[in-house]
């Protein structure tokens, strides 16, 4: 099939690309500066340039690659929050040009997608951080969200809401939203890069275990993401789908043993109320309250298998 792929440089997008090459599709990488398009050559598939927030440019990158399917995995973001940027991420400059993309940028992509032809759409959300702090550890993607988030998250979580409405609503194709955990694995916040945003300061023990540290994450490899991206563009019923390792685990079981994993010494921890007021009430709910999510369904209708079903091995052998 021909897929366009909006955010083909990108840390999910260069796993995706060479993983759609390489089961056969004919694959257009959609980048914002033109000094990638190497890279996306590199990787197998023909580049164009295009900035994601201008309608017009969008829709003639999108014409000219005739897609089947667009895949959408614009952020602006190189790696996943980390607990010092947790305090005002509505702040950030980043986090505010990744809601643009997720609300124009996935706008620009629709319409351009529909007067191409396409006629399917799969878009990058999130799973983490996100669902009612009531009920068990693990919910589903039936589950409601937190009704009263905190107010430094309200307009991220409102981001990823009108992707998955716009996308899952769409007439014209069939749209799914792949609500992903955090990432971990190269170019991600969590690998031996010396700079990754998580794991440079996990190194440095300024990464700490807040309160009781029960608050139950979710993650994914970035490649098995890559890869249950690439099961979607060829197969699935339109909706949301939780793209999450088989075993969701608190923060004080992962944490210590990803310290580990980078040779650094076990994290600190602190009381609750410290941590609220050193990183904010979000970093500090994100410790002790949340809860995580399950891959059922998505293992269930789109087949799809993590090679990493626990991030217990993953960290070991998957941080590049």
């Amino acid at each position: 099939m021909k897929v366009f792929v909006a955010g083909a440089t990108g840390v999910l997008g260069r796993e995706l690309v060479p993983q759609l090459v390489a089961r056969g599709h004919e694959v257009v990488g959609m980048t914002r500066t033109p000094s990638k398009e190497e890279l996306v050559r590199g990787m197998g598939a023909r580049p164009v340039v295009a900035d994601a927030l201008d309608r017009d440019a969008v829709a003639r990158a999108v014409e000219s690659a005739e897609p089947e399917v667009i895949v959408h995995q614009l952020t602006a973001l190189s790696g996943e929050l980390s607990l010092r940027d947790a305090r005002r991420p509505d702040r950030s400059a980043a986090a505010a040009m990744t809601n643009r993309l997720r609300t124009e940028g996935t706008d620009h992509l629709l319409a351009a997608g529909r007067a191409a032809g396409a006629r399917r759409f799969v878009a990058q959300s999130f799973a983490a951080f996100r669902y009612s702090r009531a009920g068990g550890p693990v919910l589903t993607e039936e589950d409601p969200f937190d009704p009263d988030p905190p107010a430094v998250l309200r307009t991220m979580q409102a981001g990823y809401v009108y992707l998955e409405r716009a996308v899952t609503t769409i007439d014209w194709g069939e749209g799914l939203a792949l609500r992903y955990g955090g990432f971990y694995g190269p170019g991600t916040s969590i690998s031996r890069a010396p700079d990754a945003q998580m794991a440079a300061p996990i190194r440095k023990r300024r990464f700490p275990i807040i309160g009781s540290g029960g608050g139950v994450w979710s993650h994914v490899h970035v490649a098995d993401a890559a890869a249950a991206t690439a099961v979607a563009v060829e197969r699935g019923e339109p909706g949301i789908y939780n793209v999450v390792d088989d075993e969701p685990a608190t923060v004080r079981e992962w944490l210590p043993a990803l310290a580990g994993a980078l040779g650094a010494a076990p994290p600190r921890r602190i009381p609750r109320w410290l941590g609220r007021l050193a990183a904010g009430e979000a970093a500090t709910l994100m410790m002790t309250e949340v809860k995580g999510a399950s891959n059922a369904k998505a293992r269930r209708e789109l087949g799809w298998e993590p090679r990493y079903a626990s991030w217990r091995q993953g960290i070991v052998h998957g941080l590049g």
